[in-house]
């Protein structure tokens, strides 16, 4: 009998299965598995399926032959288009054999170590694995995150991840990292309905991009020189992925930063390669400001339209007369365009300046360098519109040294020295998204990190090298027209007078001293009376 005061437990009546029921739902649920497992597999379910078929049949024979002809199409379709062998054939495989047995084995250590767990109701919550797609140097990771996580926490633990599989280098990516193909043909529209699933938009999900093969190791061929430039797609670098990674040049500035010996000659003469077909037939003139003394472009002389190396006075001559274009070219093409189109007579003009940092940091003449610096930013902020652009090359990119940095929309980060720098050149948090251009080895001259179109994660690229018998037949097989340096003859051109405006009035104010304070620093010195 219970009183007040009693504690009393109670508990829920349990339900009790017999064991056979408790089997029979055991055995269900392995066969949904298994079910479940094949209509996600076919293609190794048949693999298996034909195999067994050939084996009952024919005996080992009905195996090894199918084996062997296998091999041998394999064989005759790589050398034949080995980018195609790849995508469909050996990609797969490998990234299905790393998935299981690389990655799958260390997941739940790597995870753990990392610090990309979480811990719900007293469990381990863990990041899925969905997929590992394969090439030639990468393995892309589809992974869907714990709920309550961003890419951002994958981004800072990028080196981790790197180091905890085994490798030196790894990228994040918060959208798919390759484009979707362009199809034609008969089954366009429905294999476009697939793509449009395949690259549909997955918050959840991220992609990890392990870097297995490295291939900016090895020394990048120049390309080959196109006789029309598409100046929005101008193959200047190879990528981790060993595809192209091309510039977009038009209406936009392009700002390289590196160290000392980092290969930011690479990135300059690649650029003026792929320019020198439209340099020779007029599309395109280069102005080139060399305050090494010409150490470094002197070589390429005859591609240049203009080209100052000594005086420093020339150098912001040339400036000023590229603001000249710029003026002329917003007064003839206002109304009519928003973006320049270039042509052979209204070519584009390319301002390139190695060592950017002589002309506004560490030249003594203050005149001459505030004359420069009102130069630099008018080109900066207008002239990318009317087709007069700015490439520019530096050490140090400190707003001391480059106080509009900011108005370069294309940025490159070579090696740098300090990891703040890398923030200062490809934007805040490049560096946690992977951009590891303070840590670059000593054979990496050329390597460095870009922003690629659409996506805020950086990419590493390896630009091509140019040698200095590469530079003397460009400058022999692609020399500037006779008529180059007279582009500025077009400044001559009727323009569009500018309208007169009446000054506005202005209200006049009283001194910002007040009156007692006035009265004693007016006070004659002698006499301590007003003046």
């Amino acid at each position: 009998m219970t009183t007040a005061g009693d504690l009393m437990v109670i508990r829920p009546r349990r339900l009790e299965l017999p064991v056979w029921l408790i089997a029979v739902g055991l055995v269900l649920r392995w066969l949904w598995r298994g079910l479940w497992w094949c209509l996600r597999h076919p293609v190794a379910v048949g693999l298996v399926v034909a195999g067994v078929i050939l084996y009952r049949e024919f005996g080992r024979t009905g195996v090894i032959v199918p084996v062997v002809l296998a091999a041998a199409v394999s064989a005759v379709w790589r050398w034949r288009h080995e980018s195609s062998w790849w995508t469909w054939c050996a990609g797969p495989i490998l990234g299905r054999f790393r998935q299981l047995f690389v990655y799958r084995r260390a997941w739940r250590e790597a995870m753990t170590l990392c610090g990309l767990t979480k811990v719900y109701d007293h469990r381990t919550v863990l990041p899925e694995l969905l997929r590992v797609r394969s090439d030639q140097a990468l393995d892309v990771l589809t992974i869907c995150m714990v709920r309550g996580q961003t890419p951002e926490e994958f981004q800072k633990a990028t080196a981790n991840l790197a180091y905890a599989f085994g490798r030196r280098h790894a990228r994040v990516y918060s959208e798919r990292p390759d484009d979707p193909p362009i199809r034609s043909g008969y089954w366009a529209l429905v294999l476009g309905a697939v793509d449009r699933l395949r690259f549909r938009d997955r918050p959840s999900v991220v992609y990890l991009v392990v870097v297995r093969t490295d291939a900016l190791r090895t020394l990048v061929d120049p390309f080959d020189v196109p006789s029309v430039p598409d100046f929005t797609a101008l193959p200047l670098a190879r990528r981790e992925d060993l595809r192209h990674w091309c510039l977009h040049l038009l209406a936009t500035h392009v700002l390289i930063g590196g160290a000392t010996r980092s290969g930011k000659g690479s990135v300059l003469w690649s650029l003026v390669r792929v320019l020198a077909g439209g340099v020779s037939s007029g599309l395109v003139r280069l102005w080139v400001i060399d305050p090494k003394g010409g150490m470094e472009f002197a070589m390429g002389r005859p591609l240049f339209a203009r080209f100052a190396c000594k005086s420093f006075e020339a150098m912001a001559d040339l400036l000023d007369e590229a603001v000249a274009v710029m003026r002329e070219r917003q007064a003839r093409l206002a109304g009519a365009v928003r973006v320049h189109t270039p042509t052979e007579a209204d070519p584009l003009v390319v301002v390139v300046i190695d060592e950017m940092a002589a002309l506004t940091a560490y030249l003594q003449d203050v005149d001459l360098r505030k004359r420069i610096a009102g130069s630099l930013g008018l080109l900066l902020s207008q002239g990318a519109g009317v087709g007069v652009l700015v490439v520019a090359a530096l050490q140090d990119p400190r707003k001391e040294v480059l106080p509009f940095r900011d108005l370069f929309p294309t940025r490159i980060a070579l090696g740098l020295t300090e990891a703040a720098q890398v923030d200062l050149v490809l934007g805040d948090g490049a560096r946690n998204r992977g951009a590891l251009a303070d840590q670059m080895p000593r054979w990496a001259k050329g390597v460095g990190y870009v922003i690629l179109d659409g996506t805020p994660e950086p990419a590493r690229v390896r630009f091509s090298y140019i040698s200095d018998d590469h530079i003397r037949e460009l400058a022999a097989e692609y020399p500037a027209p006779a008529d180059a340096a007279d582009i500025l003859a077009q400044v001559g051109r009727e323009t569009a007078t500018e309208p007169a405006r009446p000054p506005l009035p202005r209200q006049r104010r009283g001194p910002l001293l007040p009156d007692s304070l006035l009265n004693i620093l007016d006070r004659d010195t002698d006499g301590g009376e007003p003046r």
